[in-house]
């Protein structure tokens, strides 16, 4: 049983369970924990998959869009400079400004950014919200389709369609078979088990290591970190670690999801009350337990994989520290063989 603890001076004073699916590309379980057919919203896991209509239907070609802005689109980004900039760029290239966006606003996630504009009492930017990148990427697909641009972001609209037929292609399920729900930026997301997003990383990224249009979203996001997440967060720096080896994507409500091409392999997660502290500690555990992360990478994801709790003095008073996060199915507990750790070909560049 995946477990998250939160222990202050040796005692265990909060814990979060944890689901975990690892899945090869054929949909066969190979590991896990907890409930592995978990019933799952992807939120914003499901960004990159949202993604590549922007390179199948040839609207990256045709206006020129850059790598960091393919990133920005699957990214959950902190509202900070780089971010506003690419998500500007974007929606330039497709002749619109940023009055476009039906993100709604809010605060960045970024703490420091939202700070800021407290103190200057701007009010919130629908650009800033961490959803905005991927608002871009769905109009500039609008407007290459030649499709209405009002209501892009509702249910019937065709860019929606559009998405929910990319959804279906991954996760093996008929469009009509997906429950959907309404995401925290007002565009439809998706329940599945959790065994179908390990299955639907799995799969995009073996087509990314065999060159089909997964290829140059991966490529964006591992070559360009920061513009998936930002400064200080696990989904950036774990993929800085990764160095093209392996992708990962956050998602709301404590959900994490990734693949590591070489072996076939994709994994889903999902914190069973949600907490966003645990996340990505459960995320690197996996990993290293995935043989993804070896001990220099966990030292340097120290922040995200073994984070140590301080009191207002600043003296170290604890830690949050992940259990096992994957056991072989059926298997006994403590048999799990790590996958080899990918080596020599990377997705970058």
């Amino acid at each position: 049983m995946g477990m998250v603890e939160v222990v202050r001076c040796g005692v265990t004073e909060s814990s979060h369970l944890v689901h975990v699916a690892v899945s090869d590309a054929r949909g066969r379980l190979v590991g896990g924990s907890g409930d592995l057919r978990h019933p799952t919203i992807y939120r914003s896991a499901a960004k990159p998959l949202q993604a590549v209509p922007l390179v199948e239907e040839g609207v990256v070609a045709a206006l020129g869009i850059r790598s960091e802005e393919i990133a920005v689109c699957c990214g959950s980004h902190g509202g900070e400079p780089a971010h506003l900039e690419a998500v500007r760029a974007l929606l330039g290239r497709a002749g619109l400004g940023e009055e476009r966006l039906r993100c709604g606003a809010e605060p960045p996630l970024r703490p420091s950014v939202e700070r800021e504009l407290a103190w200057s009492d701007e009010e919130p930017q629908p650009v800033r919200h961490n959803c905005s990148g991927k608002h871009a990427g769905m109009l500039a697909l609008a407007v290459h389709k030649g499709w209405e641009l009002e209501g892009y972001h509702r249910p019937r609209h065709p860019v929606q369609k559009r998405m929910l037929a990319e959804i279906s292609r991954w996760t093996r399920t008929p469009v009509e078979d997906l429950t959907t729900v309404t995401d925290g930026c007002g565009i439809q997301s998706y329940q599945v088990p959790l065994a179908t997003i390990a299955s639907s990383m799995a799969r995009f990224g073996v087509a990314a290591l065999k060159g089909e249009a997964p290829a140059s979203v991966v490529a964006a996001m591992c070559g360009h970190p920061f513009h998936v997440g930002g400064t200080a967060r696990s989904c950036t720096d774990v993929l800085e670690r990764a160095r093209g080896r392996f992708f990962v994507k956050v998602g709301a409500e404590g959900v994490y999801a990734g693949g590591i091409p070489e072996s076939g392999l994709g994994f889903g997660l999902k914190v069973a009350d949600g907490a966003w502290r645990a996340a990505g500690v459960a995320m690197t555990k996996a990993l290293a337990e995935l043989g993804a992360l070896d001990g220099n990478d966990l030292a340097a994801l120290a922040r995200h994989a073994n984070p140590r709790l301080r009191n207002s003095l600043g003296q170290v008073v604890g830690e949050i520290r992940a259990s096992s996060m994957i056991e072989a199915v059926g298997a006994t507990p403590g048999s799990w063989s790590a996958a080899p750790k990918p080596a020599g070909r990377t997705l970058v560049g």
